[in-house]
């Protein structure tokens, strides 16, 4: 294998380019990525890069003593829109073709809109995912005093509500579900998270479905399924993201909400691999494809995804447990672990309703995940513990 394309300029398609370099491949690599932004870290986007007065630097990762180091051909701001396995090419946008003898996709996620909506949304409607939507959605933040309302309290939600309020807003988040993150925590800890808004002045409308919004130039308002209109001068959609799969139809590649891997985040093509956001990784423990959209997938699934790729067959798997964390209020939130819904929780220390507590999820007296608010060296040795379960 003389060349790898990496499709995706991502955090996981960096980290992908450092395996390789790290295992000791030395042909060529092609990293193509349809932002112009070399890769970046994304959990800065809905906090410290909104609040802070001066915009901050991209949270780059790919520091400039690397760059020589990893002697990587950038392809940036170029859309891949179709992959070739048996011809091993990539075409892009433009319809430049793109020849390498191994391919790592890493194309991740676009953010969802709202159901129903068409056309381009009126101005004042953001969502968020990339550098170029943060830098949007903080010159209007940063402009003075704003109405906002937030569709979609799960974790990007309220942590735009938090940046909100710390920069002075009036901020409502909306909900369509009964409680935030009600499948992810279960009923006792989504209303413990639930309560952290409130108090510091954000309110909180669950079990309300957003209609429209109306507006004709800019937006004015948002409808909700039970007739209630909120006033919005600025409207933040928050409701996940859709893994970015469009572009290889016709590749003969099994997609279905990802790109189907096996243990190895290998794909039916011996010489095609997928990590991050993108990948839907077979679990044989759970009997099922698992895509997951955390931080600490990206940066892990390329080392065995690279060396499955090098090896030219699956000589390894991908067991990480998943692991997310949230900033919100000035309060971290942090989660480890799968919960099934039929699992206890317990609280070992601190109360939930401050938003400072450590708690424990059980199923037949094992231990199954652990979370915390404000406690994170607690947090760290359950976490540690559960990993040898």
């Amino acid at each position: 294998m003389r060349s790898v394309a990496v499709i995706g300029g991502s955090l996981s398609g960096l980290h992908a380019v450092r395996a390789l370099r790290d295992q000791g491949y030395d042909g060529r690599i092609t990293v193509i990525g349809e932002e112009s932004h070399q890769p970046y870290d994304r959990p800065p986007l809905s906090k410290r890069f909104l609040t802070e007065e001066r915009e901050p630097a991209p949270e780059g990762l790919l520091e400039p003593e690397d760059e020589s180091a990893l002697d990587v051909e950038w392809i940036l701001g170029e859309r891949a829109t179709r992959l070739d396995p048996r011809a091993r090419e990539v075409t892009l946008a433009g319809g430049r073709p793109v020849r390498a003898d191994g391919f790592v996709l890493a194309t991740g996620a676009a953010a969802r809109t709202l159901p129903g909506s068409t056309g381009r949304p009126p101005s004042g409607v953001h969502t968020l995912r990339t550098l170029d939507d943060a830098r949007a959605l903080r010159a209007e933040l940063h402009a003075g005093p704003r109405q906002v309302v937030v569709i979609g309290a799960g974790f990007i939600g309220a942590e735009v509500a938090s940046s909100c309020r710390g920069l002075g807003h009036d901020v409502t988040v909306v909900e369509a579900a009964a409680m935030p993150l009600l499948p992810q925590l279960g009923a006792e800890m989504a209303g413990a998270l639930a309560a952290l808004h409130g108090p510091r002045g954000t309110r909180l409308l669950c079990g309300a479905g957003v209609v429209a919004l109306r507006g004709r130039t800019r937006v004015e308002s948002v409808e909700l399924a039970d007739g209630r209109t909120l006033p919005a001068e600025v409207v933040v959609v928050g409701i996940g993201v859709t893994p970015r799969t469009d572009w290889l139809a016709g590749s003969g590649l099994a997609v279905d909400d990802g790109v189907l891997c096996d243990a190895g985040c290998a794909t039916g093509a011996p010489h095609v691999v997928a990590v991050g956001d993108v990948a839907r990784v077979h679990r044989p423990e759970l009997g099922a494809h698992v895509r997951a959209e955390h931080w600490t997938s990206a940066v892990e699934q390329p080392v065995v995804a690279v060396r499955n790729l090098l090896a030219g067959r699956t000589v390894d798997t991908y067991t990480g447990r998943p692991y997310f964390w949230s900033d919100q209020y000035g309060i971290r939130v942090q989660f480890a672990g799968r919960r099934a819904p039929t699992d206890t929780v317990r609280v070992l220390e601190g109360e939930p309703a401050l938003g400072d507590f450590l708690a424990v999820y059980e199923r037949d007296g094992r231990p199954t995940a652990v979370l915390s608010a404000n406690r994170p060296r607690p947090f760290t040795r359950l976490r540690r513990a559960l990993a040898r379960v």
